[in-house]
């Protein structure tokens, strides 16, 4: 369960991300995650997993969102 505790770490590691290049990188690190969690709830169907992965999915969406920025107004 090395995996799980590597989810946990990284939900629980402080969000601050001052380059592109570090949010590029947490997106990458939480979405191979995911996915590789997603590979356990496959085989095992438990609830604690499928729970992690929501989160991580909640904080990369984050990420992704303040690596787009804000759309320009049309003008």
């Amino acid at each position: 369960m090395d995996l799980i505790d590597k989810a946990l770490e990284f939900e629980t590691r402080k969000m601050r991300f001052p380059t592109t290049s570090d949010r590029i990188l947490a997106s990458r690190e939480a979405k191979s995650l995911i996915l590789s969690l997603n590979e356990i709830y496959k085989q095992n169907k438990d609830q604690k997993i499928m729970d992690i992965m929501k989160r991580l999915t909640a904080i990369k969406q984050r990420i992704e969102k303040r690596l787009k920025g804000k759309p320009l107004t049309a003008a």
